[in-house]
């Protein structure tokens, strides 16, 4: 049990400590390695919440040698998981959401949550099926930043999209087929998810049947497979331009 929940990698470890929101149980590290800013961090953070931590010989490490774990590993509780009615509850007016539908590489799902994180999206939608969950690797693969946004897990993306479609929320699916380019889109002053699909299989219709928006990346090659990360990235980060340029312009006045 103890080694299905671990973080490993020193800022995937300080984030989860400074989140306050995981339980610790231990964290070990390695003799072998060099003393630094980090280590000190995570031993001060940890003394201060009363979590052990001990140094251990590099042999103790070789069982987690397939993680690049930097001589660190914590034991921790699972994330816990927000329930959707809670964070519609909670979530009232300009919300952003995430959206996963069918990506199942852990390292695209962390690299999605940190951009997310980054660009202060409220929360991310994973669902129960067809697709992963949090696992240490997307952990490592987010920094850490899983544990500063809302993780919301569904048995069903169809139903899920509906619940919030229901609560005023709109829907935008990202589609190569679409119509309109991903900076056609007013982000502001709506309640929004925007849904990602994997590389291969895409959006599944009985979603793109729900969505009230489908935007493209406009590619200038033939060659137009862009990584689901890179692709959230982008249209994250046209939400992002359109916030900071409508508060630019509200300073002005």
């Amino acid at each position: 049990m103890e080694d299905k929940n671990i973080i490993y990698g020193r800022n995937s470890i300080i984030e989860a400590l400074k989140s306050g929101r995981r339980n610790f149980n231990k964290i070990i590290i390695s003799r072998s390695v060099r003393p630094d800013a980090k280590i000190d961090k995570i031993k001060e953070y940890a003394a201060n919440a009363g979590i052990p931590f001990v140094f251990a010989e590099k042999e103790k490490f070789s069982k987690y040698n397939e993680y690049n774990h930097q001589g660190v590993i914590a034991f921790v509780s699972p994330i816990e998981y927000v329930e959707l009615e809670d964070f519609i509850a909670q979530h009232k007016e300009n919300t952003s959401l995430v959206l996963l539908d069918g990506v199942e590489d852990p390292h695209n799902i962390g690299a999605v949550i940190r951009t997310c994180v980054c660009a202060g999206i409220d929360g991310i939608i994973l669902p129960s099926r067809r697709g992963a969950l949090v696992s240490e690797i997307v952990e490592k693969t987010s920094a850490g930043a899983i544990n500063h946004i809302s993780i919301i897990k569904v048995n069903s993306p169809v139903s899920a999209l509906q619940k919030l479609k229901d609560n005023n929320w709109w829907v935008i699916a990202s589609d190569h087929h679409a119509d309109n380019n991903y900076y056609d889109i007013d982000f502001l002053n709506m309640n929004f998810v925007l849904v990602m699909g994997a590389e291969h299989a895409g959006i599944s219709r009985s979603i793109l049947k729900l969505a009230d928006f489908k935007i493209k990346i406009p590619m200038l090659t033939d060659f137009n497979s862009l990584n689901v990360s890179a692709a959230a990235g982008i249209i994250i980060y046209e939400y992002v331009r359109q916030k900071l340029t409508a508060g630019r312009k509200y300073e002005q006045k």
